[in-house]
């Protein structure tokens, strides 16, 4: 059976597929190890996707967009993290989180600002929550937004904030009164360059290396109150159906990932001899295989499934898109450390991309929601 039969794809959404990962291929693939290695953002990469029109898959035209599905954004982000991680993560807050926001709760004054250029890929997007001391607990934001004439006054600090610095837009959240935990959180449009925005540490990643991971820093820094999203104190609300989106990104760039690790290990195994024969031909190779093999097609299944379901409108989808970035993200650190396995020493030799795959896998585990988070999301929706 064909791909598009297997997972029930249309024909345009599995023309759509290949025409993503032969661009992949070509244009990112070549160059994923010397990104890594540097540790530079990779500029030229966006550029590809700008110029083949991957930086607004999932929204209308009349915006400049694709006016594809998001099941369409999520192969592209599997297609796209196969060949480069790294590349995958900034289109993944690029559009799950950042355009994604503005595009469904912001004003049509702010859309018609900010979308065109975010989505035809002449900006990058951004998503500012995560804080020194609000991690998994978003409620304990820090950084204080004050109501001031025609202005909010923002005085904070962001952490590990992806395309940080690179980014030109930026959707933050900060509260009014840190006393109200959630019930205080407000969203806002900030840009890059306004008067008391700045940046901070780049982080250096142990994986998805050429992601630029920032601290940014607002002192005195003044945002014009048309720059809020949705109104005053339902930024966590914002956040969490932010995050929903982005889950679905991640298990997807999950997917990429484990699929890499698994095309990796299989050519190796068959090219590899030992005992005077391919070591695929040893039943231990096969068992992790064939574990591998299975497990990234459920992964695969629930991650088009939560898409599905966001496609069809019909409410939240919290508990699919947890269940898909949790299964897949764990999937494919099992699938990276297997290929590591399979490829033996030169699998943790940079001879070899296995070892590149074990860092980048193991972040899908922890942004955007770690595991656990995710497991208290399934179980409060089964509980409710």
């Amino acid at each position: 059976m064909t791909e598009q039969n297997i997972y029930n794809l249309t024909k345009e959404q599995s023309e759509f597929k290949q025409y993503v990962k032969e661009t992949a291929e070509k244009y990112l693939l070549p160059k994923a190890a010397e990104h890594d290695k540097n540790g530079e953002f990779p500029y030229e990469n966006i550029k590809v996707l700008k110029e083949h029109g991957l930086m607004g898959i999932p929204f209308p035209t009349e915006y400049g967009g694709g006016g594809r599905s998001y099941l369409e954004y999520i192969l592209a982000m599997e297609e796209i993290s196969r060949c480069c991680a790294a590349t995958g993560i900034i289109l993944s807050v690029h559009t799950s989180v950042s355009c994604s926001t503005i595009y469904n709760l912001a004003t049509a004054e702010q859309k018609q600002k900010y979308l065109p250029p975010l989505l035809k890929g002449d900006s990058i997007g951004a998503f500012a929550l995560t804080e020194p001391n609000a991690g998994s607990d978003a409620a304990n934001l820090q950084t204080i937004a004050k109501p001031e004439g025609d202005k909010y006054i923002l005085n904070g600090n962001k952490v590990f904030i992806t395309s940080g610095g690179v980014a030109d837009t930026y959707v933050i959240f900060a509260t009014l009164d840190p006393a109200l935990k959630t019930r205080g959180i407000t969203a806002f449009i900030v840009e890059k360059g306004y008067e008391g925005f700045s940046f901070g540490r780049i982080e250096e990643k142990m994986g998805i290396r050429a992601s630029v991971t920032r601290e940014l820093i607002f002192k005195d820094c003044p945002v014009p109150k048309e720059n809020l999203i949705g109104k005053e104190n339902e930024g966590f609300k914002i956040a969490m159906q932010a995050l929903d989106h982005g889950r679905i990104g991640i298990a997807a760039q999950a997917v990429g990932i484990a699929q890499a690790c698994l095309e990796l290990a299989l050519k190796y195994s068959k090219e590899r001899v030992q005992f005077g024969k391919p070591i695929s031909a040893l039943q231990a190779i096969q068992f992790m295989l064939a574990d591998m093999a299975t497990e990234i097609d459920a992964a695969r299944l629930l991650t088009y499934k939560a898409a599905a379901v966001k496609d069809s409108g019909t409410g939240r989808f919290s508990l699919p898109a947890s269940q898909a970035k949790l299964y897949a993200s764990e999937t494919a650190s099992r699938c990276a450390s297997k290929c590591v396995q399979i490829l033996g020493g030169y699998g943790y030799t940079k001879a070899y991309p296995a070892e590149r795959y074990f860092r980048d896998a193991k972040i899908t585990e922890i942004y955007e929601g770690t595991s656990e988070i995710q497991r208290l999301v399934i179980a409060a929706n089964l509980l409710k």
